[in-house]
C-alpha cells in the first residue's frame, strides 16, 4: 500500500490534525501552547489501536527526535506485540514503571497486580469482576505485601495475608490466595521474579493450612425444589410486571440473570423459536442458541412492543431491567428463601430425577462447558433438537402444579 505521507510533508506540515501514514501510524500536528510561540507547531507520532472496544492513541515520540523512518519501525514493533497478544499501552506502562524502579531492579507487588489485571481485563466480561480483583488485592494483600518488590515475597508473607481470615472468611481467603498466585505467576513469566510460587496451594500451602472444605461449608445458591416449581409458576404468573415475565422466561430457558435482563429483540426469532445469546454476555464467551418452548414464546409475545431494543425494559429510557429486579419479585411473592440463580439448579435436579435425558443434554441446556476436554474437542454440534424437546418437557412440567397424593385409609374389614 502506498505511503500516505513523506519526509518532506512531515517537515513542512503546519495545519493541526492527525495525518495517517498507514499501519496504525499517525503524525499529530498541534499548535504550540506557549504564548510567545503562537505561530509555531509541535509534531509527534501516534500509534492507534483498539483497547477495550475503544480507540487508544499510544505516543511514539516527538518529531524531529523521532524521524518518519523511526516512527514506522516503532509502529511495526507495536503491531508485533499485538499479534503476540501484548497490549501496547500496558507494556509501555510496565517498562515505564520498571525504569522508575530501576534502583531496586524490581516492580512492587501492587504494580504487578495492576499490570496483571490490565492484561486480563479484555477477557473479563463483567466490570464488577475487575473491581473485585482490585479491591481484594489492594485491601487484603496491599497492606502487607503491596509495597514490597515482587521478588521478595515468600511463603511467610503469603501466610500473613491469608491465615488470619482462613477460618472465619474461608471463601474470601481462598480467593485472595488464588489471585496472589496468579499475579506472582504473571510476574515470573515477565521476568520480575524467579523461583517457586509461594502462594501455590497443591504441594505447598496445603501442608500449612486446612482444606477450605474442612473449615467452611460451600454455600450454594438456594434453590426451589423442582417438585414445587409448578405451584410457584402459577403464583408467578399472577404478577403482571415486566420483571415477573423476565423471571418466567429465565426459568423456562434455564438462563442466567445477565442473559435474561439484557436480552434484545435482535437476538430473538419468534417464528423459528430461537434465542441466540451473544458471546459477550455468556460466561463461556461463546454464543448460545436457546430453543424457545411454546410457553417461552408466549412470555415474549406478551412483552413485545414495550421497547424497540430490550425485551425487558427498565424504568429509565432505553435501559434494561436491573440485576435486582427479579429478586424483588421473589420478595413480593414472599419467597425470600430462594435465589434467582437457584432456578438453574431446580432445572438440573428435575432433569436428573424425573427425565431420561442424557446428562450432556442438560449440561448444554445450561450452557456449561464440557469438563472432558477430549470430548469437547470432538463435539461440533450443540444438541439443539434434543434440547428443544427437553425445554418443551420442562415447560410442560412447570405448568402442572403437583397435586398432593390422596391419602387412602385402609380399614380392617369387618368379619
Amino acid at each position: 500500500m502506498a505511503e500516505r505521507i513523506t519526509a518532506l510533508f512531515v517537515k513542512h506540515a503546519r495545519r493541526p490534525g492527525k495525518y495517517p501514514d498507514g499501519g496504525n501510524l499517525y503524525l499529530q500536528v498541534r499548535k504550540s501552547t506557549r504564548r510567545i510561540e503562537t505561530d509555531r507547531v509541535t509534531k509527534s507520532w501516534l500509534f492507534r489501536y483498539s483497547r477495550f472496544g475503544k480507540d487508544t492513541w499510544l505516543g511514539l515520540g516527538p518529531y524531529p527526535d523521532v524521524t518518519l523512518t523511526d516512527a514506522r519501525d516503532l509502529a511495526t514493533r507495536e503491531r508485533k506485540k499485538m499479534r503476540l497478544g501484548i497490549d501496547p499501552l500496558t507494556d509501555k506502562r510496565a517498562r515505564r514503571i520498571a525504569a522508575r524502579t530501576a534502583h531496586e531492579n524490581m516492580l512492587t507487588f501492587a504494580e504487578c497486580a495492576e499490570l496483571y489485571i490490565e492484561s486480563q481485563a479484555p477477557g473479563w466480561s463483567n466490570p464488577k469482576h475487575i473491581e473485585q480483583w482490585r479491591s481484594t488485592l489492594k485491601n487484603l494483600a496491599g497492606p502487607i505485601i503491596g509495597h514490597l518488590p515482587v521478588d521478595q515475597i515468600d511463603t511467610a508473607l503469603i501466610m500473613r495475608c491469608v491465615e488470619p481470615i482462613w477460618a472465619t472468611k474461608t471463601e474470601t481467603a481462598s480467593r485472595l490466595r488464588g489471585r496472589i498466585e496468579s499475579v506472582l505467576d504473571w510476574s515470573a513469566v515477565r521476568g520480575y521474579r524467579t523461583g517457586d510460587n509461594p502462594a501455590r496451594w497443591r504441594g505447598h500451602l496445603d501442608k500449612l493450612l486446612p482444606r477450605p472444605s474442612q473449615v467452611a461449608r460451600v454455600k450454594h445458591h438456594a434453590a426451589l425444589p423442582y417438585t414445587e416449581v409448578g405451584a410457584f409458576m402459577r403464583q408467578l404468573r399472577e404478577d403482571t410486571g415486566v420483571a415477573a415475565r423476565a423471571l418466567e422466561l429465565l426459568i423456562l430457558t434455564a438462563a442466567r440473570t445477565n442473559e435474561a435482563i439484557k436480552a434484545e429483540w435482535s437476538e430473538i426469532d419468534l417464528d423459528r423459536k430461537i434465542w441466540v445469546v451473544p458471546a459477550e454476555r455468556m460466561k463461556s464467551k461463546r454464543s448460545h442458541r436457546v430453543p424457545l418452548s411454546a410457553d417461552a414464546v408466549a412470555v415474549l409475545t406478551a412483552v413485545k412492543g414495550r421497547n424497540k431494543i430490550y425485551v425487558f425494559p427498565g424504568h429509565k429510557r432505553n435501559s434494561h431491567l436491573s440485576n435486582v429486579a427479579m429478586l424483588q419479585v421473589l420478595r413480593r411473592l414472599e419467597r425470600t428463601g430462594i435465589t434467582v440463580h437457584g432456578f438453574r439448579s431446580t432445572f438440573r435436579d428435575w432433569c436428573a430425577e424425573s427425565t431420561n435425558y442424557p446428562a450432556e443434554v442438560a449440561e448444554m441446556a445450561l450452557a456449561h462447558t464440557l469438563r472432558d476436554k477430549t470430548e469437547a474437542a470432538y463435539r461440533r454440534g450443540d444438541l439443539f433438537e434434543k434440547r428443544a424437546r427437553l425445554m418443551t418437557d420442562w415447560a410442560r412440567y412447570c405448568s402442572k402444579p403437583k397435586v398432593p397424593a390422596a391419602v387412602i385409609s385402609i380399614r380392617q374389614s369387618s368379619g
